[in-house]
């Protein structure tokens, strides 16, 4: 009997050829005895709806952006028995996908997956929301997403920079906020905070932050930035090229599983997560992580990046 397989893609991420893509994709897992049905997205959240509704299948693959596979595990956490997931990176940056292990060769990418590994994997919520490598808050964590897609598919990573010096003008925004974590509760001024299951950030130019990342670790990184101006901004991500987070003067760091934080005022401005905005009103914020989801992924860095 035939396995079943579900291609998700958005039409809208990067600048490859479809047409070619899905014909070599169903010919190559065809001949893998896999029967393939395809399902395009149309508009946002549509791949989160995809999988919802999806009979049990034994492997769906995502090819879009992060975004798009933010949507797809959104999905996933929503369903009782949650489906074995992979991913094809399609979009600009591919944070996800450079950490997989994936190359820039979409079809080399097909043959990656299916003489992959499968892998359990943590999930990342905050107040119920998914994400799979990053949660951001400060200036300029909206150039990911505000960015247009025009200037991404003319100018690949570099639309990001391009748009990002519009963003150059305005004031850094300082948030007050209380926050536990590891059972201490404390307080602080900071201009920027990350959450993240992941050492690769080449979308805000950062990569190889932590040496020793699990993704199934159950944990998750916190960084807290306090800098005041532009110039305390330049030289912390100099820093963070150069040494060890957790030395870095005006950066609180934490490893851990759960962190409980509420804001003075309602943050002026959204979070970024995976690359897309989360718009909310609250000034209250929990993030935790979820088990029990499997990947099957390049055995190229399943060592580096897994526990055994």
């Amino acid at each position: 009997m035939s396995k079943k397989c579900i291609l998700i893609y958005n039409p809208e991420s990067g600048a490859k050829d479809k047409t070619q893509f899905l014909k070599i994709f169903r010919e190559v897992f065809e001949k893998e005895d896999y029967e393939v049905s395809i399902k395009s997205t149309q508009k946002k959240g549509d791949a989160t709806k995809i999988i919802e509704q999806l009979d049990d299948v034994d492997l769906v693959v995502v090819a879009g952006g992060d975004g798009t596979l933010n949507e797809a595990v959104t999905g996933n956490t929503r369903r009782k028995k949650p489906l074995l997931l992979s991913y094809l990176p399609f979009g600009t940056t591919n944070d996800v996908g450079a950490m997989y292990g994936f190359s820039k060769n979409t079809y080399d990418n097909i043959e990656r997956i299916l003489h992959g590994t499968i892998q359990e994997i943590d999930v990342c919520m905050i107040n119920d929301r998914p994400f799979i490598y990053v949660a951001c808050l400060g200036n300029y964590v909206n150039v990911s997403y505000e960015t247009p897609r025009r200037l991404k598919k003319k100018y690949g990573k570099l639309a990001y920079v391009l748009y990002g010096i519009k963003q150059l003008r305005e004031k850094i925004h300082q948030y007050k906020i209380t926050y536990q974590v590891d059972g201490e509760k404390n307080e602080g001024t900071y201009s920027f905070i990350f959450i993240t299951n992941t050492s690769h950030l080449a979308g805000l130019g950062l990569d190889n932050i932590y040496k020793d990342v699990k993704l199934n670790d159950h944990m998750f990184e916190v960084a807290l930035c306090n800098v005041k101006n532009k110039k305390d901004i330049l030289h912390m991500f100099y820093s963070l090229k150069k040494m060890d987070v957790k030395s870095i003067p005006g950066i609180t760091y934490y490893q851990t599983n759960k962190i409980d934080i509420e804001f003075e005022n309602v943050p002026i401005s959204s979070w970024c997560i995976d690359g897309e905005e989360f718009k909310h009103h609250e000034k209250k914020f929990h993030l935790e992580v979820k088990k029990g989801f499997k990947m099957l992924l390049p055995s190229d860095n399943v060592t580096k990046l897994f526990r055994k």
